[in-house]
């Protein structure tokens, strides 16, 4: 964030004074969000550091003796000249590269508390630059970045690239398509993804040995050339509600394979995403809601 947006910007919910140490106990403030039910804790460490654990994050996503998400997300200084800076944590408290739904909250955030007033900002992630947008209608559109197909920028283990690949599991085998939307996928097509084997065969695949640093498993139902239906098993969170990056990597795959239009409508439980994408090396553009559901307060 730029000394001048901060000085600027006017005044929104609190996102001042997010830690307070008292002894032993560190009182963390947060806000929680979600997109499509895609949930995240977020936290400000614009102003100062929160140097959080691994063991801590865990415990702000777990639904029982924390808050409850499926991802952490923590908005810092940008270290170039980007406006911001942020970082994703999954449930089991590891740090990943990219989230579609998280990158809405963010902006949501942003705007909300007053940080900024661009409706476009340039954010850092570890995955690289993204450029979300605000729209007039409160939605958020964010240019993902072009896909990457290549295995060994996946670091997905194939001899060479194609547009399927066989990956056994469990004793049988599927047809996956590999892509990174700044995070890695392993997307295939069924039939009925009422009845996809997410919650059986998701874990298989996120941690199969072809894919050292695990993966995302999106299993796409084609519904027309512009509908889909997905889910998705996150990478150190399960199956969650909706996945933006996974949207968008089942987007480019159904694309890449001829099934589908540029422009894709992709149905999760409680809403849709829309993903458009030219093909080639054009970014991909995601757009979607993204709500603040409370403010809270939690000692760690």
């Amino acid at each position: 964030m730029r000394a001048s947006d901060i000085d600027s910007a006017p005044a929104g919910r609190a996102w001042v004074n997010m830690v307070r140490m008292n002894g032993n106990s560190m009182k963390l403030k947060f806000t929680k969000m979600q997109g499509l039910g895609n949930d995240f804790v977020v936290i400000n460490g614009v102003n100062q550091s929160v140097p959080l654990t691994s063991e801590q994050l865990r415990r702000l996503a777990n639904r029982h003796f924390g808050v409850g998400c499926d991802q952490i997300l923590m908005i810092e200084p940008a270290e170039g000249d980007a406006d911001f800076r942020y970082r994703i944590f999954n449930a089991d408290g590891g740090e990943v590269e990219q989230c579609g739904n998280g990158a809405r909250c963010f902006v949501r955030y942003v705007h909300d508390c007053g940080m900024t007033r661009k409706n476009e900002i340039r954010v850092e992630t570890l995955a690289g630059l993204i450029i979300p947008r605000l729209e007039a209608n409160g939605d958020v559109t964010v240019n993902m970045g072009a896909p990457e197909f290549e295995p060994q920028e996946i670091s997905f283990i194939a001899e060479k690239r194609a547009l399927t690949y066989p990956l056994d599991i469990g004793g049988r085998q599927v047809e996956i398509s590999v892509v990174s939307m700044g995070n890695p996928h392993a997307v295939q097509r069924v039939a009925d993804v009422d009845h996809a084997p997410v919650s059986t065969e998701g874990a298989l695949i996120e941690r199969h040995p072809r894919f050292p640093q695990r993966v995302n498993a999106g299993y796409m139902q084609v519904m027309d050339r512009g509908h889909i239906r997905l889910r998705v098993y996150e990478r150190g969170a399960g199956e969650t509600l909706a996945c933006g990056t996974g949207a968008c990597a089942a987007a480019v795959t159904g694309i890449k394979l001829g099934l589908l239009e540029p422009t894709v409508r992709v149905s999760f439980v409680d809403g849709d995403l829309i993903v458009r994408w030219e093909g080639g090396t054009e970014p991909v553009w995601m757009t979607g809601p993204a709500v603040a559901v409370f403010d809270g307060e939690i000692d760690l």
